[in-house]
């Protein structure tokens, strides 16, 4: 049975909601992309490779030096993260679209590095590794869409600031996310965990300056041209209404700013962008992660019960605005269903981040099946930052998706043509119609 699902889901096309793709270079650049793709990263350190950090990002690049440099770092530890869901991937990529069955050694990975170069301005090649596993659109930040050169793959979101995303050891940083893009075109938000940051153009000292901020960061969404944002909720933050007041006297103790700034910043601008957006609910959708906090380098899950229940309170208050989350926490998962049964407004997932792993993904599709109709629930998105990277998590999410169907036609619950119709609608049903994404 397993196997009948296998190449019944193999022929099911699919939408891949969520991405870090770059127009006009799709693939990777090098055995860097493969190897080190930020949650190999994560699992190097941890295994003692010294260095956690992730390699130059967009819009720079890590150049040869920094690239080969990071890969010899990371080629002793190779070996101890065998094991893993990410180190299996990166084998699927290797072998499937590459060729490539041996070991990563000293001795041979600046070959294996030449044969992915080669292939990483073959734009004919780019298509055939999507196409080679049905993904028929992708969705990926505006801020990446290069010169518009993949227009007829990708859509896009609105990737931008985090008014509501904690930083390490930072507690105004609703304010520096608006202040950023005041007065200026929007682009990417400030990466996790990347140290000091730089000054914004504008600073934001009055309470009339957040509104005029807000006022411009609104109007500079090109609505009609993003489908969703891609953005998070911090769950170490109190959310409530605050009023004018509560907001003026936080911004005069910005220098000295506390937790309880913190939060009164984050819940005062969240509100007023998520009032600002709901004028536009036909046209945009709310996605939001949730469940990662962050670590000196990158994030670890775990989230506040009690900011869940502020989280329900939130999307009721603006039922004109779709609200998505891609959660990062296994035990969040029941609470987010149960307010998805009891709010119209909000959808899941996806497989994100601290939840790539197989037996989470096995537990969050049966919840979720069991619990939630087919059009609050979709089934994948890869945030991949390279199609190498998208071929090989479809394939490992549909392995998952056939051994969980399986289990639900062997128990009676779906017949072999209900499973398969189920796994239609949340791959491929689900995102067309609450994104909007329009297959090729």
């Amino acid at each position: 049975m397993i196997q009948k699902l296998h190449d019944g889901l193999n022929d099911i096309p699919v939408l891949d909601m969520h991405t870090h793709l770059i127009g006009g270079r799709l693939a990777a650049r090098g055995l860097h992309d493969v190897l080190l793709y930020h949650m190999g990263v994560s699992e190097l350190y941890s295994a003692g490779c010294p260095n956690g950090a992730r390699l130059t990002e967009y819009p720079g690049w890590p150049d040869e030096k920094e690239a080969h440099a990071r890969i010899r770092e990371a080629l002793p530890f190779l070996p101890l993260v065998k094991n893993t869901h990410i180190s299996w991937g990166a084998r699927i990529i290797l072998r499937d679209l590459y060729g490539w069955t041996e070991p990563v050694t000293m001795d041979n990975w600046q070959r294996l590095d030449a044969l992915i170069r080669e292939r990483a301005e073959d734009r004919a090649w780019h298509r055939e590794i999507l196409d080679r596993v049905g993904i028929r659109r992708s969705c990926t930040e505006l801020a990446r869409r290069g010169n518009s050169e993949d227009d007829d793959r990708l859509q896009y979101a609105l990737e931008s600031a985090m008014f509501a995303r904690c930083q390490w050891g930072e507690f105004d940083t609703a304010l520096y996310e608006l202040e950023r893009f005041w007065g200026q075109p929007l682009g990417s938000p400030t990466p996790i965990g990347k140290g000091r940051r730089p000054p914004a153009a504008k600073t934001i000292r009055t309470l009339a300056d957040v509104h005029a901020a807000m006022e411009h960061y609104l109007n500079a969404i090109p609505y009609g041209r993003v489908i969703s944002t891609a953005t998070s909720l911090s769950t170490q933050f109190d959310y409530r209404l605050v009023s004018d007041a509560e907001m003026e006297t936080a911004l005069k103790r910005r220098d000295r700013a506390g937790a309880v700034e913190r939060d009164t910043y984050a819940s005062y601008i969240l509100e007023a962008f998520l009032a600002g957006l709901e004028q536009h609910g036909d046209a945009i959708v709310f996605q939001f992660a949730i469940g990662f906090e962050p670590l000196p380098f990158e994030t670890g899950s775990f989230l506040s019960q009690r900011a869940l229940l502020q989280l329900a309170e939130i999307i009721a208050r603006h039922p004109r605005l779709h609200f998505q989350a891609f959660v990062a926490s296994r035990h969040a998962n029941q609470t987010l269903c149960t307010i998805a049964r009891e709010v119209q407004n909000l959808s899941l997932v996806g497989f994100w981040w601290h939840n790539f792993y197989p037996d989470i993904i096995r537990s969050v599709m049966t919840e979720r099946l069991d619990m939630l109709p087919l059009n609050r629930q979709i089934g994948f998105f890869s945030d991949a930052y390279c199609i190498e990277w998208a071929y090989a998590k479809i394939i490992l999410v549909r392995k998952q998706l056939a051994t969980v169907l399986a289990a639900k036609i062997a128990q009676g619950q779906y017949t072999l043509e209900d499973a398969l119709a189920v796994a239609r609608a949340t791959l491929f049903d689900t995102p067309r119609t609450l994104l909007k994404m329009t297959p090729y």
